[in-house]
């Protein structure tokens, strides 16, 4: 599993990991379920141990960064006020207004691809239906998308190489998109846009108004989470299908158990792999000693893989308990924006196969893997009937 060091357990970015994620951390869990890397310092691998992480929040803070972090990197009581303020974006009532707007999106995006063979999915339609929804919903214009498009890819570059330099550069580039946004907007006073960034610019925390930082904060990080893990999402769920067509059947007659197919086949391969953590405090964990003030890293991906919880854990199972899912986090800073990310993924899922006749890998074209911090794919070949 690794050449490093002796004092490590693994290296993370070791081509065997990179290339092949999946049986790395199935590894990991069972041979070496709380390891240690240069890289990330503690990863923990195991269900039951990621719990542990995520619902002790005395003694795992998520202040792990030495940049302030809106809302995710706060802990209580900071966190709380944020938390109320952000959750209301996400409520029913706003996801009953957003549908339509995502459907017509979804059906966009679909019908360039009828009937054509050899389609690369991610950027056509993942990347464009992550860029395009993320966009809409906040409010901002299209001619965001290229620029932000290239900025995710730049970011994934830079997380990979642990190029901190490269990395605080591409941050302060986002910040600049965001303050020009906000600039726009109070320049037009009451005819500014009625949208979910105006609405949180003027929103205010303890009754006083947010400041700029932690405005830009807010929009980074949901930016950064949106468009990444839909995306990854996107690729991973039409792999799936294109790989199962009897399941493609399946969910075409009955779409109403579209979200519980999506939760599955997620939970199998998750478009988040990680979060940090920072403990507060000498603690031990599957017999590792972990020291005050290490980095503890959660892998998302392996601990919804764990046999203990999920038997056979690479099979798509009907009637799963997906309450032990950890595909939207868990505890404290369980991930606020779930419900519209299941709406996208719901509403997309469905306009894809009530659109298409069918669509099937590209004979001939193998698909490339994206590599950490990334899940999913890079590039995913796929041919589509009418």
């Amino acid at each position: 599993m690794t050449d490093v060091k002796s004092e490590h357990d693994w290296d993370p970015r070791s081509e065997e990991v990179l290339e092949h994620p999946l049986a790395a951390f199935d590894q990991m869990r069972n041979q070496c379920p709380v390891a240690h890397s240069q890289y990330m310092g503690w990863s923990v691998f195991r269900h039951e141990d990621v719990l542990k992480v995520v619902e002790d929040h005395e003694t795992f803070s998520n202040q792990a960064s030495k940049h302030r972090s809106v809302p995710n990197g706060l802990d209580m009581p900071e966190h709380t006020p944020y938390r109320k303020l952000i959750e209301p974006f996400f409520s029913r009532a706003r996801m009953a207004w957003f549908e339509p707007l995502c459907r017509e999106v979804s059906a966009e995006l679909v019908g360039k691809a009828l009937n054509r063979r050899e389609v690369d999915i991610i950027p056509e339609l993942a990347e464009n239906f992550a860029l395009k929804i993320q966009c809409a919903f906040l409010g901002w214009p299209d001619s965001l998308q290229e620029p932000l498009r290239q900025w995710a890819h730049e970011n994934h570059e830079a997380t990979l190489a642990g190029d901190r330099e490269a990395m605080g550069e591409i941050a302060q580039r986002f910040s600049r998109y965001i303050h020009e946004l906000l600039e726009n907007r109070r320049e037009q006073g009451e005819g500014a846009p009625n949208d979910v960034t105006t609405e949180i610019m003027n929103s205010r925390i303890n009754g006083e108004p947010i400041s700029e930082e932690d405005i830009v904060s807010i929009l980074r990080n949901w930016t950064v989470g949106e468009v990444g893990t839909i995306a990854a999402s996107i690729g991973l769920l039409m792999k799936y299908l294109a790989e199962q067509p009897e399941l493609q059947e399946t969910l075409r007659r009955e779409p109403d158990h579209i979200p519980e197919a999506v939760d599955e086949i997620l939970r199998i391969h998750g478009p988040l792999l990680t979060n940090r953590r920072r403990a507060t405090r000498a603690v031990t964990l599957g017999e590792r000693a972990i020291g005050c003030e290490e980095r503890v890293t959660v892998n998302w991906v392996s601990a919804n893989r764990d046999e203990a919880v999920f038997p056979e854990p690479d099979r798509f199972r009907w009637g799963r308990d997906q309450s032990q899912n950890l595909l939207y986090g868990a505890g404290l800073h369980v991930c606020p924006g779930a419900p519209l990310a299941r709406l996208e993924l719901r509403v997309f899922i469905e306009e894809l196969l009530a659109a298409t006749g069918g669509f099937t890998p590209t004979p001939g074209r193998s698909p490339v893997g994206a590599h950490y911090p990334a899940s999913g794919y890079q590039h995913l070949w796929l041919d589509f009937r009418a």
